[in-house]
């Protein structure tokens, strides 16, 4: 899986000249949808399926500030997953230094168009395997 790059722009920082720390949460959404869009199953091929995928809790902690054009290699990988429920992990690292400047956790639900909690392992198998063998690969 290729990681995401995240270059940090001139608005996501503050007045003191480092990122807020609200775009951390951003770039682990962009490195997400990246990542649904690597296995194939991006927002977009979800949403004409009828699943939905809410943010039903993110964590992050602040390792090191990042400042304008700084360049943020963001890994993401399986770390639960039950069918009807999804944990990643996120370690976001400076590209040049290797130092690592946040780490993250999101998770997340798949729900029908009508709320209606969805089992992947019944509905839709394909992505079911999927996020199997990406939880099988960080074991």
């Amino acid at each position: 899986m290729k990681p995401y790059i995240h270059k940090v722009q001139y608005y996501e920082t503050d007045k003191m000249g480092i990122t807020h720390h609200s775009n951390y949460i951003r770039w682990m959404e962009e490195a997400r949808v990246d990542f649904l869009e690597q296995i194939g199953w991006g927002y977009d091929k979800m949403e004409e399926c009828g699943i939905i995928s809410p943010v039903i809790a993110v964590e992050c902690v602040y390792k090191k500030p990042t400042t304008f054009n700084d360049r943020i290699r963001v890994e993401i990988r399986v770390d639960g997953y039950t069918g009807v429920k999804l944990t990643l992990k996120y370690v976001m690292q400076d590209i040049y230094t290797e130092e690592i400047v946040a780490l993250g956790e999101s998770r997340h639900c798949f729900l029908s168009e009508e709320g209606n909690p969805v089992t992947l392992w019944k509905q839709f198998p394909e992505l079911d395997n999927v996020l199997k063998i990406g939880l099988k690969s960080e074991e």
